[in-house]
């Protein structure tokens, strides 16, 4: 596989230059805008999780960045597996803190997500908007399960996350509305994926800072 061959997956861009995607790439500053208020907030003894969090935000701002500038095979990778760290992390301390789960246990809720995204993304495919995005959908599904396990006994967090679900939701039918309406929105609406992902991740983060800060 030729990891520098170019790829041209977004209603923006219209040729191999660096700043072809100009929108979608300025967009990623968001990111890294929540990153930094996210690492401030979480500023502060017993919130290192949080900062952790913060730190993997402005990661995928960078891969992100560099996908949409670069545009090659390797930075499509650096693009999605910080979003991927991202949400097993977060998964993993969800278990832990919210659940209070075992590390062991804990690990294997949140590697539960590659078999849920597995067994939905099929079924998501040829879906008009969010088909397009099926790989993202066990997230949403996920987080809105712990919403529901959680709703009787951390009411505020359950109400948090749900409010993340829904985020993430309208972020991915912006996400697949890109080309499908390209012909008359040539700009596309992959920035507002970045833009909405940026205000959902930093949103998650500052669920947990609230639980965290709860505990005394």
């Amino acid at each position: 596989m030729d990891w520098n061959a170019a790829v041209d997956g977004y209603c923006e861009r219209l040729g191999p230059g660096f700043w072809a995607e100009p929108v979608n790439a300025l967009t990623n500053l968001a990111f890294l805008v929540a990153a930094v208020v996210m690492w401030r907030r979480c500023a502060g003894p017993g919130l290192g999780h949080g900062r952790a969090l913060a730190g993997l935000l402005f990661v995928i701002g960078v891969g992100s960045g560099l996908f949409h500038t670069v545009a090659t095979r390797w930075a499509g990778v650096a693009d999605v597996v910080p979003i991927l760290v991202f949400a097993l992390t977060y998964i993993w301390r969800a278990s832990r803190d919210y659940l209070g789960l075992s590390r062991v246990w804990s690990a294997v809720a949140a590697l539960a997500l590659v078999p849920l995204t597995a067994a939905i993304a099929p079924l998501a495919q040829g879906v008009p908007v969010l088909g397009v995005s099926a790989g993202y959908l066990g997230l949403p599904v996920m987080i809105l399960g712990y919403a529901i396990v959680l709703a009787g006994r951390l009411p505020e967090v359950a109400r948090g996350l749900a409010i993340g679900a829904g985020l993430l939701l309208v972020s991915l039918c912006l996400r697949g509305l890109d080309m499908a309406w390209c012909a008359d929105w040539p700009r596309g609406t992959h920035f507002g994926w970045h833009l909405l992902n940026a205000v959902m991740l930093a949103w998650m983060i500052e669920v947990w800072r609230r639980w965290k800060m709860s505990q005394g």
